[in-house]
């Protein structure tokens, strides 16, 4: 149930800019509109209780996660927003996921296009990469003395965890994105606190690319991460050692 964590690498170099960004809020604050558009009940909309805890799982304050979700149901004026995906391949082949939520399709889909184009990668059509990535809950913890991680993994396991990923640094938990919900309660009744949490594509099979290219790659990542259109960005990317981004 352990193992090198290669996809947690791949979440650190997505997530570089992710942990100074400011306007990370903003991103969740968009995916709990779309969430709870039709139903901003948490107790029996399970994807706005997804949402939620991603939320929380960012130390998003329960006031913006509440007033998002009142902006949604038509309680404060809000945005309509849709969700739109892109799939494409970055320099030396890598697959990349793109997931925007937007109030204007064009413009998102011109600022995603000059990003592949600047960098040399390209866009596909819809399902040339999604074969590669699996639709998984992801649960992130940071190795610390504190933490025991024999009673995190019996935890997770009894909860319905799928595998159980450390190394280091870090306990990843992957789960079915049936289980993550009951999973993710679990630890937080332990008292467990994660770094990340949320149902995300994983990568089945890595692409490997060397020096010269990382940086194109990460560069690519950097200029997505740039647009507030852009929710997610998923890729399987597997940088060489030394590589700093």
């Amino acid at each position: 149930m352990s193992g090198h964590s290669k996809w947690h690498n791949i979440q650190q170099k997505k997530g570089k800019t992710d942990a100074a960004r400011a306007r990370v809020f903003t991103k969740i604050g968009k995916e709990l509109m779309v969430a709870a558009k039709d139903n901003p009940n948490i107790d029996t909309n399970s994807k706005l209780k997804d949402v939620v805890a991603k939320a929380k799982a960012a130390n998003m304050p329960m006031d913006n996660i509440t007033r998002a979700i009142k902006k949604a149901a038509g309680e404060l004026e809000g945005m309509n927003y849709e969700e739109i995906t892109y799939e494409g391949y970055g320099p030396g082949g890598p697959a990349f996921i793109v997931e925007a939520l937007t109030d204007n399709k064009n413009r998102t889909a011109a600022t995603v296009r000059h990003a592949f184009d600047k960098v040399g990668g390209n866009l596909g059509t819809t399902g040339s990469v999604t074969f590669m990535f699996n639709r998984k809950g992801q649960i992130i913890l940071e190795r610390s003395e504190e933490l025991d991680v024999e009673q995190l993994e019996l935890l997770a396991i009894e909860a319905g965890a799928q595998d159980i990923i450390t190394d280091e640094e870090t306990v990843e938990i992957i789960t079915e994105p049936e289980d993550y919900n009951a999973v993710s309660e679990a630890l937080a009744a332990a008292g467990f606190e994660c770094s990340e949490s949320a149902i995300a594509m994983v990568p089945n099979l890595y692409s490997a690319v060397d020096l010269e290219t990382a940086p194109k790659i990460q560069k690519l990542i950097d200029l997505l991460e740039e647009d507030d259109d852009i929710s997610e960005i998923y890729h399987n990317t597997e940088f060489p050692e030394g590589f700093e981004g």
